[in-house]
């Protein structure tokens, strides 16, 4: 019964298998943002809009840390979904061995970083004074806590290498209900950030358990054994190979985002506020795209290693596809309705204002960012971790930050920060449609030849 749960993307109806993997994974990055925005609905229902943005204040910042580290879950999921494909038992588990160690590692390290600079990181941000002691208090104790998240992140993606996005939906589901229960009843005690910031760690240890049990009771190529709980230097050089890239491509990413944020917060709380409120609901119409170039990882990823390069370039296609589809609908309702979902958390009109600008924009154009990161995947599961670090540094980081700085300076507007984004897509996808046919070519040839 365990094996029937991991799926086998190396066969079959290729957009039907996209679909069915891509759905319970959409819903697992739309039920943990609904969950985060729970939270900040909490907040700023039960305490106040300093409360909203104090934990705001801190996003850009987690992204940029915490990155870092789950870009080595990256690694785990192309080096496992080869050893799927390639059918190779042995080294699977020694994959999840080496990865689950690496989790562990990664989270202590984000602890021991996190804890004692957390308020320097903030004040490096520009962080509004007022809001400066919560947010602290927030940061420090989410950071006491990545072990647990850093643990549920791998174990997460093991499941998803293999096929199997259905129980990682199962144990968020139930881990959220568990944070938005806790959190509200820790506000009720009279707690404020820190009530959601320990609410948000204890859900997380329960669906890491949940996961743990489930790794060490499969049978399939998922399985976790204490006997493989050991550092294996042939698998932690794969992952490494694609963790490292991916790791410095995500840092860049967070980087710039940081210093967006920091010009959002030069319209002080307000600006930081109504910044905290439209991500709540753009976060949704990313998480969906996300979720479509995850599944390209593991598609691609599993054909790789089944040496079957036609199905991989139809698979990219498919994604693609399912990006402008799905994620320009989702985005436009959203941008069309962004006062009135804006208002659901936010209580100032100022703040509802500024948000709205925010959600429309990114709202609208999404589908380009939802494309970019499918064919970055895809490069970077063709083995080719560093040309996707290249493209996507230069382009959606480096050159958006240019852009920003450049047409802030003439145009100091609160929607000149979130033109920067479609822009900067834009200009990133065309050199991916390069890179992507260059890399495949190559792929395909070699794949050819080694079958032959």
């Amino acid at each position: 019964m365990q094996r029937i749960k991991e799926m086998d993307l190396t066969n079959g109806p290729i957009l039907k298998k996209l679909l069915i993997y891509s759905i319970p994974l959409i819903l697992t990055n739309i039920l943990q943002i609904l969950f985060h925005t729970a939270d900040i609905a909490v907040l700023g229902i039960m305490v106040s809009d300093d409360a909203v943005g104090a934990v705001s204040a801190n996003g850009a910042l987690n992204g940029l840390i915490v990155g870092l580290f789950v870009a080595f879950s990256i690694g785990t999921n192309v080096v496992l979904a080869r050893k799927v494909g390639q059918k190779d038992l042995e080294s699977a588990r020694k994959t999840v061995g080496t990865s689950i160690l690496i989790a562990l590692i990664s989270g202590f390290i984000l602890l021991s970083i996190g804890v004692p600079l957390a308020e320097v990181f903030l004040k490096i941000m520009n962080c509004d004074p007022e809001i400066l002691g919560m947010a602290t208090t927030y940061l420090r104790i989410y950071f006491l806590g990545m072990p647990i998240m850093m643990l549920y992140n791998f174990c997460s993606s093991i499941l998803r290498a293999t096929g199997d996005t259905r129980r990682p939906l199962i144990f968020l589901a139930i881990g959220g209900v568990a944070n938005v229960i806790l959190n509200i009843s820790f506000v009720l005690m009279g707690m404020t950030v820190e009530g959601v910031a320990i609410g948000t760690i204890l859900s997380q240890l329960i669906s890491a358990t949940l996961s743990l049990i489930t790794l060490f009771k499969s049978k399939g190529y998922g399985n976790l054994q204490l006997k493989y709980l050991k550092i294996y230097k042939k698998e932690l050089k794969e992952i490494l190979h694609i963790a490292i890239p991916s790791a410095l491509q995500n840092v860049a990413f967070n980087i710039s985002n940081v210093l967006i944020q920091s010009t959002v917060n030069s319209f002080e709380k307000v600006g930081t506020s109504a910044n905290g409120t439209a991500v709540q609901f753009d976060n949704v119409i990313y998480m969906i795209g996300n979720a479509i170039a995850v599944a390209t990882t593991t598609f691609v990823g599993q054909n790789v290693g089944a040496k079957k390069p036609e199905r991989i370039k139809k698979a990219i296609l498919c994604a693609v596809l399912l990006c402008c589809t799905i994620e320009l609908t989702i985005g436009l309702t959203f941008a069309i309705f962004a006062k009135n979902l804006c208002g659901i958390i936010a209580e100032s009109q100022e703040v509802i204002k500024l948000a709205s600008i925010r959600l429309t924009i990114m709202g609208s154009f999404y589908f380009l960012c939802s494309i970019m990161e499918t064919l970055a995947n895809a490069v970077r599961a063709m083995g080719k971790p560093v040309f996707s670090l290249i493209v996507s540094v230069l382009g959606a980081s480096v050159f958006r930050i240019i852009f920003l700085k450049v047409t802030f300076y003439f145009v100091p507007e609160f929607y000149v920060i979130y033109l920067s984004y479609p822009v900067s897509w834009t200009f990133t996808i065309l050199i991916y449609l390069f890179v992507t046919s260059m890399v495949y070519k190559r792929l395909k040839t070699r794949l050819q030849k080694e079958v032959s």
